[in-house]
């Protein structure tokens, strides 16, 4: 028990100590800090003769404008599609009997790429003809009679028609025959083939698909404040995915109408694909040319300085910073244009334009031409 109570009696002295030592420590930190206070507002005091007073002049770059030409381009996004792209099918069922094209291949306008079977066509075609024949021949007799007063107008004219009926006979049969071959309908690549020979074609089965890729359409649309911009015959250029190269189009058609809905103009445009660099269905980033201005002047979009009516710009003038007001139209990623305010070999201010402000001095480190 004796044990037990001296422990408590040590702990318990201990913790007086331990708040002793914090109170004692706190009233010196204070009576520090009032010193210190103290001293500080001599200190503040004193500082009148300090670094307050007026700075000296700001180290700034100029740029001297210039009438620069510069284009209205615009940037959009379009698809590439293939000049004419059809699905081959057939207007007739029936078995096929050849196919003469290789997948992937070129074929040419008129070209037979599928024979269907018409031997049972070709052997009407040939009754038809015997039938056509001996009308043909009944026909010139009564013709004759007629003449001669042997026969009456409407046995002749019975014959006539009978005769008639049976070329047009003729006709239906050499159509129907003819809707067994299947032709190009145009020059171009033929993509892979759904039928094989001897399978059966029916009018609802795709042979394959025929493309024309020589020139190529590309298609895009732009803002309707743009479309007094572009005509018939405005080039565009554009790259794809598939090639590093930029490839030239030229707008031939333009949509007569607007989309209510996008607000934009679909516009249309060639491009020469005399290698097949240019992809079907390619994804195209356009650069459009809109205008080109011959003589404008251009500065540093940092350099223009937005006020609540307008804009402004600091130029340098005897080593002093003067401000001008400006009016800009035209604005690129680095640079935007100037139209009002300012004149070919003025000196326009690009760098530490946070400290300007009018007749601060300056000392010129970089002039840019």
């Amino acid at each position: 028990m004796r044990l037990r109570y001296i422990i408590y009696i040590v702990i318990a002295l201990l913790i007086g100590y331990l708040v002793y030592h914090k109170l004692s420590n706190g009233k010196g930190k204070e009576g520090q800090a009032q010193g210190g206070g103290q001293g500080g507002g001599k200190g503040a005091g004193g500082g009148k003769g300090g670094p307050g007073g007026k700075g000296g002049p700001v180290p700034v770059n100029i740029q001297i404008v210039k009438d620069t030409v510069v284009n209205n381009t615009i940037d959009v996004t379009g698809t590439v599609d293939p000049n004419e792209q059809v699905s081959l099918v057939s207007q007739t069922a029936g078995a096929i009997t050849s196919i003469n094209f290789s997948e992937g291949g070129h074929v040419s306008k008129g070209q037979v790429l599928v024979k269907v079977y018409d031997q049972d066509l070709q052997a009407s075609l040939k009754q038809n003809q015997y039938q056509v024949s001996l009308a043909k021949e009944n026909e010139y007799r009564n013709r004759i009679l007629l003449q001669k007063g042997a026969v009456s107008q409407q046995e002749y004219d019975t014959s006539l028609s009978s005769y008639n009926t049976l070329r047009a006979q003729s006709e239906v049969i050499r159509a129907q025959i003819g809707r067994t071959v299947i032709r190009a309908p145009f020059s171009g690549v033929i993509g892979l083939r759904n039928v094989s020979p001897g399978g059966y074609l029916s009018p609802t089965t795709a042979i394959a698909t025929l493309v024309n890729t020589n020139p190529m359409k590309v298609t895009f649309s732009v803002a309707e404040r743009y479309r007094s911009l572009i005509k018939p015959g405005t080039k565009v250029t554009f790259n794809i995915a598939s090639s590093r190269k930029n490839f030239t189009a030229t707008v031939y058609a333009i949509d007569p109408s607007i989309n209510q809905t996008s607000r934009t103009v679909t516009v249309r445009a060639r491009a020469a694909n005399p290698n097949n660099e240019i992809t079907a269905g390619g994804f195209a980033k356009i650069n459009l040319v809109l205008e080109q201005s011959p003589r404008t002047i251009m500065v540093p979009t940092q350099s223009v300085v937005p006020d609540l009516k307008s804009s402004k710009v600091f130029i340098a003038r005897n080593d002093t910073a003067v401000a001008v007001p400006v009016k800009t139209d035209l604005r690129t990623e680095t640079l935007i244009e100037i139209t009002e305010g300012l004149k070919p070999g003025d000196s326009v201010i690009v760098s530490g334009i946070i400290q300007m402000r009018p007749k601060v001095p300056l000392k010129i480190v970089k002039v840019f031409h």
